[in-house]
C-alpha cells in the first residue's frame, strides 16, 4: 500500500510542553513537532523560531505568559522554512532577525517553499488564513550579531551550512545554552533536502565547541546537560553521514536515484524508523545526498508539483 503523502496523514494533536532549559530560558516542544525557543532578557523577551501560523505562535505565548509580563522585541529565524517563520506576525516584535543568507533564500524560493510545505503539513497549517505573507527580516548579519536584552547578552551566529545554507543558532553566554535550530534533532529525522551534507559534521562540531549545558533542538525535547547534548550531537551525526554515505556510494558508480533509496534505507531504517516524520523526511533526504553526490551544491528548490513526483517516484 503507497503511504500518505509527507506528513498529511499526521492529523492528531500534540502534547506540547515548556521546559525550562537554563535561567530565564524555555523551550517549547511538541512531541517531534517543530520547536520553538524563548529567552527572557531584564526587559523584553527574545522567541526563536515563529511556528507555521499565527494560530500556533498563540499557543507559545500563552506559554510565555504563564513565566512573564515582559514584552516580545524580537523574533530569531534560524533558517527560511515556512513551518519555522510563517507565524512571525502574531508576536508583533520590532526586530525579526535573519541571516542575510537565510533572507537571500527568502527571496529566492520562499513561496515556493510555502506552497510546498502546505502540502506536506496540513495539520501545522491550520489557520493558515491569517499569514500576513511571506516573513521579512527586519535586521540581517553575515557571521554574527549580539543583542542585548538589557544586561543579557545574546549571540546570534551563523556557524557554517548545515541543514540549509543561511543557519543561525543562538548562544546565550551567561547561561551557556543554545538554541539550535534544525542542525540539531533529538529522536526526529533531521529533514536534509535543502541540506548540505559534506558540512554538516563541521556544523555540529562547531556547535560542540561551545560547550552548552543545554540544547533546544530543532524538535524533539529539550537537551538539559552535557552527556544528553553530546549525545544527541552525535545521533545527528550518525543520521546525516548514514543517509550521505550510501546515497553517495550509488551516485559513485552512476547508479540511479532509486537504488540511492533503497541504499540508504538499508543503512538508515534499522536505526532511524521510529523517529519523528522519519518516513516524510526520507525521499527528500536521499534526492538531496543523491544531487549533492553527483556535484550539486546549491539545493533544488522544491515545488508542490516536484514533491509529489518525487515522492511517487520514492515513497509511492
Amino acid at each position: 500500500m503507497a503511504k500518505a503523502f509527507a506528513s498529511q496523514s499526521d492529523l492528531a494533536e500534540k502534547k506540547t510542553s515548556f521546559t525550562e532549559i537554563g535561567a530565564g530560558l524555555y523551550a517549547f516542544t511538541a512531541e517531534g513537532d517543530p520547536n520553538t525557543g524563548v529567552i527572557i532578557g531584564d526587559e523584553s523577551v527574545m522567541v526563536i523560531e515563529a511556528q507555521a501560523t499565527p494560530r500556533l505562535a498563540r499557543k507559545v505565548i500563552d506559554c510565555i505568559r504563564t513565566v512573564t509580563d515582559k514584552p516580545i522585541s524580537h523574533v530569531v529565524l534560524t533558517h527560511y522554512h515556512a513551518v519555522r517563520v510563517l507565524g512571525a506576525s502574531a508576536y508583533g516584535a520590532r526586530e525579526v532577525i535573519m541571516s542575510d543568507r537565510a533572507r537571500a533564500m527568502v527571496a529566492e524560493r520562499g513561496a515556493e517553499d510555502w506552497a510546498s510545505e502546505f502540502g506536506r503539513f496540513p495539520r501545522l497549517f491550520q489557520g493558515h488564513e491569517e499569514i500576513p505573507g511571506l516573513t521579512w527580516p527586519t535586521t540581517t548579519f553575515s557571521d554574527s550579531l549580539t543583542v542585548y536584552l538589557g544586561r543579557r547578552r545574546v549571540d546570534i551566529l551563523h556557524l557554517g551550512r548545515a541543514h540549509t545554507a543561511g543557519d543561525a543558532v543562538v548562544w546565550v553566554p551567561d547561561a551557556e545554552v543554545m538554541f539550535t535550530g534544525d542542525i540539531v534533532e533529538y529522536h526526529s529525522a533531521c529533514y536534509c533536502g535543502d541540506g548540505h551534507f559534506a558540512d554538516w559534521p563541521q556544523t555540529l562540531a562547531n556547535i560542540a565547541g561551545y560547550d552548552p549545558v543545554a540544547i533546544a533542538p530543532g524538535r524533539g525535547d529539550a537537551l538539559i546537560g552535557r552527556d544528553m547534548v553530546a549525545k544527541a550531537l552525535t545521533a545527528t551525526a550518525d543520521f546525516v553521514d548514514s543517509t550521505y554515505r550510501p546515497a553517495a556510494r550509488v551516485a559513485a558508480r552512476g547508479g540511479s536515484l532509486k537504488e540511492a533509496w533503497d541504499a540508504v534505507r538499508a543503512e538508515c531504517d534499522p536505526k532511524f524508523n521510529a523517529f519523528a516524520i522519519y518516513e516524510h523526511c526520507l525521499p527528500f533526504n536521499v534526492a538531496r545526498a543523491f544531487d549533492e553526490a553527483r556535484g550539486i551544491d546549491t539545493p533544488r528548490i522544491w515545488t508542490a508539483d516536484r514533491d509529489r513526483q518525487m515522492w511517487e517516484d520514492l515513497q509511492g
